[in-house]
């Protein structure tokens, strides 16, 4: 596969079989297992144009290979929205060829189109593949996540 082979389109309803298999190969890559009520929300959120949130499929003629879900979000830093990027994933038969890159150059560009002031993701610290290719196309902020789980 070569990067010219891969269409990124923004999820439509109907691709939800395509969307499901990468979503789940997400979840195993970071061993967590999302609840299948909790995954039908998200798609539900993910297709509502009233919902701060979208996404995308890369798709390599008639196979999905990857999938980007970002969000919109106000920042008490500027008075623009910022746009977090919460979901990357690429199948492991599609990596190095520059699908993940192309994914978020498309978010780069959907953020652009909404006058948004940036776009920002976290990675894993072990996925060190990831953040060789992160390192070429953003700054590393310096910042160190820390969270509170309010529910278990």
């Amino acid at each position: 596969m070569t990067r010219t082979s891969v269409t990124i389109k923004p999820l439509s309803p109907g691709d939800q079989a395509a969307w499901l298999p990468l979503w789940r190969g997400y979840q195993s890559f970071y061993k967590v297992e999302i609840p299948a009520e909790v995954s039908e929300v998200t798609w539900r959120r993910l297709n509502d144009r009233a919902e701060p949130m979208a996404g995308a499929l890369a798709w390599s003629e008639e196979t999905a290979v990857g999938l980007v879900h970002h969000i919109r979000h106000r920042s008490c830093w500027t008075t623009d929205d910022y746009c977090y990027l919460q979901d990357l994933f690429v199948a492991p038969a599609a990596r190095g060829a520059g699908v993940g890159r192309a994914l978020i150059e498309y978010v780069y560009a959907r953020a652009r189109e909404q006058g948004l002031n940036r776009v920002y993701w976290l990675t894993h610290e072990s996925n060190a593949e990831a953040m060789r290719l992160y390192e070429r196309i953003a700054d590393r902020s310096g910042f160190v996540q820390y969270r509170y789980l309010l529910r278990r």
